[in-house]
């Protein structure tokens, strides 16, 4: 038993695990830049309440990379596609995003908000593209079973990027101008080139022999739409009970995504402090996280993917019951740590397993398109059904509240023993 498990360990010494860590990186820290971090700077700069809540619409390219995914999909880049059709759109993407952040920085926000917003946009879209090749590139370059450890230290490095722009951002603001910040900001990029450089040199797909038949603009853009946008579609679509496959991302991830607004003001109404709050959470929070998704890459490699996502998802189940405790114990910094890091723990976990359940729904041949997709109705669950935990909140109890989120597990149970009799998942 043990050295079946020394074996799956064995998986985070492959050299491409390192690749993954710096490309995590490179992909975590833009989004803090337009978030958390960006917020700050505009608070600083003496920009309005009302200015900084419409900077927010900067990060739209987030929830909308799907529609762009075709193209970086399927279209080699002039001069950076000699490096691979990957690996020359993220050298091109994180070039894009180094030059957007360093506009941010010579420009100020308060007496340019429309120049500001602009290059906001623009390292937002390319934050999106490089997300979306990055994730095409790591889908690629594991089998099924090493899906999850590739996830594990993509997420890795993706914490230590939010770190840099959040905790080292503000650090460095204490000491200088939030100009000279983002200029630091930028150099992020470099770790991600440096990467992405000495990254393996990319699996081709075939290609077949070109028509030689001259074909008129609109044929051609019919050719592509049919190639590049409906064929993945299509292809995801012959997959028996596909619409099941799809209520199950709906659902698996629904436990966590459902009580995460309401995660603030309860531990406000429990008397913590926003400092208690802060350092318990990114502590014991981020530490938990990062360790709860290596466990889950390494419980991928040893189980397969159908028990993972079975033990992860009872798991995400049970540790939301600790709020529980957490409300009938009020201000207790010990159940505080307690409670984050089990919860933590679990959702690193379910990260790993599901994302690498994702990664081995994507065809190879649209990889990018297909995941684009895939992970935007994953997050349906947070951004559309999740909106209304605020009125069950109100209308019970905080125990019964979490009683509640922890029994909305159980429908993707179901729906995954459901899935296994009918054959529908493998792994």
């Amino acid at each position: 038993m043990l050295k079946k498990w020394l074996k799956a360990i064995e998986v985070y010494g492959d050299k491409r695990m390192l690749t993954m860590v710096l490309l995590g990186f490179s992909s975590g820290f833009p989004y803090l830049l337009v978030f958390g971090t960006f917020s700050l700077w505009l608070k600083d700069a003496g920009v309005s309440l009302a200015a900084i809540g419409l900077f927010s619409l900067a990060k739209a390219p987030y929830s909308f990379k799907w529609l762009w995914s075709p193209v970086v999909d399927r279209i080699y880049l002039p001069l950076f596609g000699r490096l691979g059709r990957r690996r020359g759109w993220a050298l091109f993407a994180q070039i894009w995003l180094m030059l957007a952040i360093w506009g941010m920085a010579i420009t100020n926000p308060a007496q340019n908000p429309v120049n500001m917003a602009i290059f906001a946009f623009l390292m937002v879209m390319a934050s999106a593209t490089q997300d979306i090749v990055l994730d095409a590139y790591r889908i690629e370059s594991f089998n099924t079973r090493e899906q999850g450890a590739g996830v594990a230290v993509f997420v890795l490095g993706y914490r230590f990027g939010t770190l840099f722009s959040g905790a080292g951002a503000l650090f460095l603001a204490a000491v200088m101008s939030w100009e000279d910040v983002y200029k630091i900001m930028a150099l992020g990029a470099v770790i991600g080139m440096i990467a992405i450089l000495c990254a393996s040199k990319e699996r081709e797909p075939l290609r077949r022999e070109a028509d030689k038949t001259p074909r008129s603009f609109w044929e051609k853009a019919l050719s592509f739409m049919r190639k590049s946008v409906v064929a993945p579609f299509t292809d995801f679509m012959r997959r028996p009970k596909w619409l099941v496959i799809l209520l199950f991302i709906f659902l698996y991830r629904m436990t966590d995504a459902y009580m995460a607004p309401m995660a603030y003001p309860f531990y406000d109404d429990m008397g913590f402090t926003k400092i208690e709050i802060a350092s318990i959470i990114k502590l014991f929070g981020i530490m938990a996280t990062i360790g709860g998704t290596l466990i889950g890459g390494v419980l991928v490699n040893r189980y397969g993917i159908i028990r993972s996502l079975l033990f992860c998802g009872i798991l995400q189940g049970l540790t939301n019951l600790s709020f529980v405790w957490q409300a009938q114990a009020g201000h207790d910094l010990t159940v505080l740590m307690t409670t984050i890091s089990l919860d933590n723990i679990a959702s690193g976990m379910g990260t790993a397993a599901f994302v690498a359940y994702l990664s081995s729904l994507c065809n190879k041949e649209y990889t990018a398109t297909q995941y684009a997709l895939l992970s935007s109705f994953m997050s349906l669950a947070r951004d559309v059904f999740a909106a209304t935990s605020g009125f069950l909140a109100a209308a019970v109890s905080w125990s019964s509240f979490f009683w509640l989120t922890s029994l909305m597990v159980v429908p993707s149970l179901l729906l995954l023993a459901y899935m296994v009799k009918a054959k529908v998942i493998r792994g």
